[in-house]
């Protein structure tokens, strides 16, 4: 499978523009969620956030605590370049060394492109990140894949994982989903 933690396999993903999972504007469940969200002072994570669509609309809407870490120095700067004077905070870096304490962790396509062999340390990580009332949300895959990334899973699999690390999570089997996701993906919010 290899280590897609990896910099430098990152780095040429988006210097070949070979980005399939980036849609180009925020995910339309995210949008929903966000919409529903009035403390727009939350300290709020987007691991693993790419091209961060999500992390500009919340930007927009005037959250003002927002941070980014991916581990590719190519998205990074252009993260720098063009959202940094709008507030947003980026961290380029290996997101199971960052520190910090956030109140809502955003998950877009970070968890599927992780190893499945990470998953356990994925949600330690989360648990460890979040404030006493903090929450986990986003959108996760609920099919199988060949090959990977993207690496796949199903509502039984993600259940066990979250309950096994002590959160209490629900699930939404019908989000709003983009049409070529319809049906495959699940909306979560994991509470500690």
């Amino acid at each position: 499978m290899g280590d897609f933690l990896d910099k430098n396999y990152w780095d040429e993903r988006y210097l070949q523009h070979q980005t399939g999972w980036d849609i180009g504007y925020v995910s339309p469940p995210l949008k929903q969620f966000f919409d529903t969200l009035t403390d727009k002072h939350l300290r709020i994570l987007i691991p693993g956030g790419g091209n961060s669509y999500e992390a500009a609309y919340l930007l927009e809407q005037g959250f003002d605590n927002v941070t980014v870490v991916d581990i590719s120095e190519v998205v990074c700067q252009r993260l720098v370049d063009d959202y940094q004077k709008k507030g947003l905070q980026v961290v380029c870096a290996d997101f199971f060394e960052h520190s910090g304490v956030y109140d809502l962790i955003v998950e877009q396509t970070f968890f599927c492109a992780i190893s499945p062999s990470l998953r356990s340390k994925y949600v330690q990580k989360m648990m460890e990140l979040l404030s006493e009332d903090g929450l986990l949300a986003g959108l996760l895959f609920n099919r199988a894949f060949e090959g990977g990334p993207p690496f796949g899973g199903n509502v039984a699999e993600y259940q066990a994982l979250f309950d096994k690390a002590g959160f209490k999570v629900t699930f939404d089997l019908a989000p709003a989903s983009i049409p070529p996701r319809a049906g495959s993906e699940v909306f979560f919010i994991a509470k500690r």
